[in-house]
């Protein structure tokens, strides 16, 4: 999946090491609790900037939360929001359902 950042489309992805430096980076609980965070509509905006991070760190970008403090994305923070909350969702996807969701979405990445 992807994002627009400044302009530039980002490629996200949540490898095995990104999820490691998100729960890492958490200020409170594991992923389960951000997991359920999201699920309840609970999650916090540092929530969202950690995901996105881990996410595009995941498909290669080498910044820092401080890079995207004064960006701007595509969307504003609904997208972002969004886009965390599907990169969490497709983190936990059976392999087959998450190529499905990637089908779905047009963008042929898991």
């Amino acid at each position: 999946m992807s994002l627009v950042i400044d302009g530039e489309r980002r490629v996200m992805r949540l490898t095995l090491g990104a999820l490691a430096e998100l729960e890492a980076g958490l200020d409170q609980g594991s992923l389960v609790d951000l997991v359920r965070r999201f699920e309840e509509g609970g999650f916090s905006t540092r929530d969202v900037l950690t995901l996105i991070v881990a996410g595009l760190r995941g498909g290669g970008w080498r910044g820092q939360a401080r890079d995207l403090l004064a960006a701007e994305i595509e969307g504003g923070p609904v997208a972002a929001a969004r886009a965390a909350a599907e990169l969490l969702a497709r983190a936990f996807m059976l392999p087959e359902t998450a190529e499905t969701a990637a089908a779905e979405a047009g963008d042929g990445r898991v």
